[in-house]
């Protein structure tokens, strides 16, 4: 210790410093280094060197092996990066789904699509099914890709994967099918793009990835509009706490406005976050349309559903519908809109 307290020690301790304080005696311990201020005895330590900063570049280094968990102690699993939405991504779908040909329902081409609908979801981790039904003969298809079973609020996300036979709108080509990269093709890259990001256990629901069947043949021999989601919706014996349809979302030129039948809450809640991100010049906020759509047999169990729909696309029902009217910036700002408001 540094100080000696009690009159017992103060003559002893006199005595000893003295002798110790003798030149020739200072001279020797500090040959030897061992007066070293308050510890008398210890041994002078070297100072502590300065440390250059370690470089930039990381040095790769062989993993450690893993280590067993004790019984009945799950190791502790490192937290996977979050996935953000990638309009690229998307949009490649969308050409991919375009190269296959039109996809109209009972068609090879539509049975391929649907067939590779159900491929991505699968290798995405999501649970699938399949809804079969027929209409004037013709067999159709709905799909479904599940995730997060063990939460019981469902929520419902959706596109039309079919496209329409006859390009009625065209001017020039009134009899040929329409290519439907906007109008069909663009719902269903931007729904097999958040298979790929949505995060369950953020969203802490029940997500339903759902690509509805002969929706875009309405008015055509005698055929009516949005088959596949009427029998969905009459065969659902759960309640959804919300369905989101998005439909043409996909146009270069994006301006999507509140749709007038669908639920103003809901719609509210998903404009909101987009004007937080700052697409309020691609989100207005105002009504506009009203559309017959996907989202109606919803609506009509009483159910809260949204129409999300660029409704004022120049190529809507023309040959002309082709991906280079389609933008990634578009796809990339309803994705990532729908991907945060899900991961509130």
């Amino acid at each position: 210790m540094c100080a000696v307290t009690g009159r017992n020690y103060s003559r002893s301790l006199t005595a000893i410093v003295a002798y110790l304080l003798r030149p020739a005696f200072v001279v020797l311990l500090l040959g030897l280094g061992i007066l070293t201020g308050c510890g008398i005895g210890t041994p002078a330590l070297p100072p502590t060197p300065t440390l250059a900063p370690p470089p930039t570049r990381a040095i790769a280094t062989p993993p450690l092996p893993a280590l067993p968990s004790p019984s009945g102690v799950s190791a502790t699993t490192p937290a996977k990066p979050a996935l953000d939405f990638d309009g690229n991504r998307a949009y490649q779908w969308v050409v991919d789904q375009v190269a296959l040909g039109p996809r109209i329902t009972g068609t090879a081409p539509h049975v391929k699509l649907g067939d590779q609908v159900l491929t991505e979801l699968a290798a995405k981790g999501w649970v699938t099914r399949t809804q079969e039904f027929s209409y004037k003969n013709t067999p159709g298809r709905n799909l479904v890709g599940v995730k997060g079973e063990q939460y019981k609020d469902i929520i419902i996300l959706g596109a039309h994967y079919d496209t329409r036979r006859k390009a009625d709108q065209d001017p020039k080509q009134p009899d040929q099918p329409v290519p439907g990269a906007n109008d069909g093709a663009s719902g269903v890259g931007m729904l097999l793009e958040l298979a790929r990001t949505l995060e369950i256990e953020r969203i802490e629901k029940q997500v339903w990835l759902v690509f509805f069947d002969a929706e875009d043949n309405g008015d055509l021999d005698g055929w009516e509009w949005i088959v596949g989601s009427q029998r969905f919706a009459a065969s659902l014996t759960i309640s959804p706490s919300a369905v989101v349809i998005v439909d043409m979302i996909g146009d270069a030129d994006q301006e999507i406005w509140l749709e007038r039948s669908s639920n103003l809450a809901l719609s509210n809640e998903i404009w909101d976050v987009a004007h937080r991100l700052g697409y309020e010049q691609y989100f207005r906020k105002l009504p506009r349309w009203s559309i017959l759509d996907d989202h109606t047999p919803f609506l009509q169990r009483g159910w809260r559903a949204v129409d999300i729909i660029d409704f004022d696309y120049a190529h809507w029902h023309k040959t002309s519908d082709t991906p280079d009217k389609v933008s990634p910036l578009s796809l990339l700002r309803v994705g990532r809109t729908l991907e945060k408001w899900l991961e509130k």
